[in-house]
């Protein structure tokens, strides 16, 4: 049995003609502009889980800097 494919935003089901249009995963322009406004708000995000590696770098980089007086000059 086939499950019909599915707007991600409004849940639609999508008829296998509008599956194959250009707004494909989405139903509609308005469904696709809805998940731009998502991706440019910040609402998407993968969670990051900081190793012990590159807290360890991250460390030793403050440390170096204390070492030397502070942060490096910037370059321009």
């Amino acid at each position: 049995m086939t499950h019909p494919r599915l707007c991600p935003i409004c849940r639609r089901a999508l008829g296998e003609q509008e599956a194959e249009k250009r707004f494909h995963p989405f139903c509609s322009k308005r469904c696709a502009d809805v998940d731009l406004g998502r991706w440019l708000k910040g609402n998407y995000a993968i969670p990051a889980v900081e190793t012990d590696d590159e807290s360890e770098e991250a460390s030793g980089e403050s440390e170096a800097r204390d070492q030397m007086g502070g942060d490096p000059p910037l370059r321009h």
